[in-house]
């Protein structure tokens, strides 16, 4: 915190303040914003599972059954909901059965989406559903549609959730799991659209219709929750033709996938990137609100009870690989820009709750925007780990209804709303209010109306950096991390907020 404190003073003193005006009616929010939404996602992926997550249980690096025990409390303290696994595009090249029994016995594969590598297959689904139990998430696993049969999937339902007296279930109990794990989310495939098969919307639709006919919870606890590989991006033909064609008692959710990549042949550094190349990232992070309205639209025309979820099971930022690192591994650093990112985004997802229902942000260890890095013994938590862990007050709380009015941050001609911002009332009554300043230079300073509730105290935490390039290195890891807020009064129902550009922000109403 002391790190912090002086950075924000000199951001407050020095910056000019732009405006924002929001007004919160606390006494009008009827949607619970599901804490699935704050999901993540881990992928057979360069350092990801191995070296990332797993170890193995002979390693000098302190683990549970493998699982390194640093990963593991972090993960609990971030109260992840969901992870989704083991892909991703490995998915459909995955066949489950390869994963079980003795370790030694397993049989080798090559990863021909990442890298090539030899996959020996050490961690399968028992050691990936006992870590989800460990953390407390639900497990969400993704079937192998691209390259695997009918029964392959049906069979891996019956090996999870089928109590006994099944081929399926005896065999796991031969592999030492007594009682069925709770698997509730499934996905149908990844990416069906490109690396899960390059199928037509129309194909896929039949193909997701035979695999739902079968696939069943065999442990009798509510029913599994079937996602479909949903759009990529702004493919709105694709859902469609999924709600048009798919019948919605087969279907609990349609994916979405989304990453915001200035160019896919120039996507620029992780690190040291210019602020034109950190406003192109956040234009193409804020699309999110276009891409989730535009996808709702058309659920809502034949969903109108909105009974199917949008599930955004992969989002987040691309950027190149760290130099002298494999290209197929998509290890990147996470800077402050990251944690914008994150904030802005979850703030969509939390006022789209009625609709949003789960997402799964990528990935969770050494790809892509990961919550924790790793390097042998060290760990390090990254500025996104911090958003994601302020913002999980908003798990299954009530989403409150705001509206904004907010200053644009510009670069050149063009221009952004530089503020975003979600609430939620939880169970015992409390208001949680995030927000997310992008500007890089100037800092925010919002008038929030509260209606709907007589607050008489508010605390909050920020995070934020001297500059949105700043990032937490293995040399310095805790060099961003949240510190206690005191730019927020609270005078007649009216808050007043004073953010440093480039932040995030989340407070507390009592």
């Amino acid at each position: 915190m002391k790190n912090i404190l002086p950075i924000l003073l000199l951001c407050l003193a020095t910056a000019a303040f732009s405006q924002a005006t929001i007004t919160l009616n606390a006494d009008l929010g009827t949607t619970t914003i599901s804490r699935q939404i704050y999901g993540n996602f881990s992928e057979h992926l360069g350092r990801c599972i191995y070296d990332g997550m797993f170890v193995g249980e002979n390693s000098s690096i302190p683990n549970t059954a493998g699982v390194r025990n640093d990963v593991i409390e972090a993960l609990k303290k971030m109260k992840i909901p969901n992870l989704r696994w083991p892909g991703g595009c490995f998915a459909d090249t995955y066949h489950w059965k390869d994963g079980i029994g003795p370790k030694d016995k397993r049989p080798k594969m090559v990863n021909v989406w990442w890298g090539g590598v030899t996959e020996d297959n050490s961690f399968g689904t028992h050691d990936f559903l006992n870590l989800c139990e460990e953390i407390g998430a639900e497990p969400y696993l993704s079937a192998n549609v691209g390259s695997g049969t009918v029964q392959e999937v049906v069979e891996w339902t019956r090996y999870t959730t089928h109590p006994g007296g099944d081929p399926m279930a005896d065999l796991r109990k031969q592999n030492g799991r007594e009682k069925p794990w709770h698997v509730k989310y499934w996905g149908i495939g990844n990416e069906a659209w490109g690396c899960g098969g390059n199928m037509t919307a129309e194909y896929y639709a039949n193909i997701y219709r035979q695999y739902a006919t079968f696939m069943t919870d065999w442990s009798n606890t509510g029913g599994l929750f079937r996602i479909a590989s949903g759009a990529n991006s702004g493919d709105y033909h694709w859902t469609e033709v999924l709600m048009r064609d798919i019948p919605h008692n087969m279907l609990e959710g349609v994916a979405l996938h989304h990453y915001s990549v200035i160019d896919w042949k120039a996507k620029g550094p992780a690190t040291g990137f210019t602020e034109e190349q950190y406003f192109a990232t956040m234009k193409q992070a804020l699309k999110m609100e276009d891409l989730v309205n535009r996808h709702s639209t058309i659920m809502d025309k034949y969903d109108p009870q909105k009974k199917v979820a949008l599930v955004v099971d992969e989002w987040g930022g691309w950027y190149e690989v760290e130099p002298g690192t494999n290209g197929a591994f998509l290890f990147q650093q996470n800077t402050m820009r990251d944690a914008v990112l994150a904030g802005a985004t979850l703030n969509i997802f939390n006022n789209h709750a009625d609709r949003v229902r789960m997402a799964n942000i990528a990935q969770i260890v050494n790809v892509l925007q990961s919550v924790i890095l790793t390097d042998g013994p060290k760990m390090i938590l990254t500025p996104t780990y911090h958003v994601m862990e302020m913002y999980s007050v908003h798990q299954d709380a009530t989403l409150i209804p705001i509206t904004i009015q907010t200053a644009d941050y510009q670069v050149g001609t063009e221009k952004l709303p530089a503020v975003s911002a979600s609430a939620s009332k939880d169970k015992n009554g409390l208001i949680h209010v995030s927000l997310t300043n992008i500007d890089a230079n100037k800092s925010q300073e919002v008038t929030i109306n509260v209606r709907g509730i007589s607050a008489s105290s508010v605390t909050g935490r920020v995070l934020a950096s001297g500059k949105v390039q700043d990032y937490n290195s293995f040399d310095q890891p805790e060099k961003i991390k949240p510190a206690k807020f005191t730019g927020a009064t609270l005078k007649n129902g009216v808050l007043t907020v004073k953010m440093p550009a480039a932040s995030v922000v989340v407070l507390e109403l009592k």
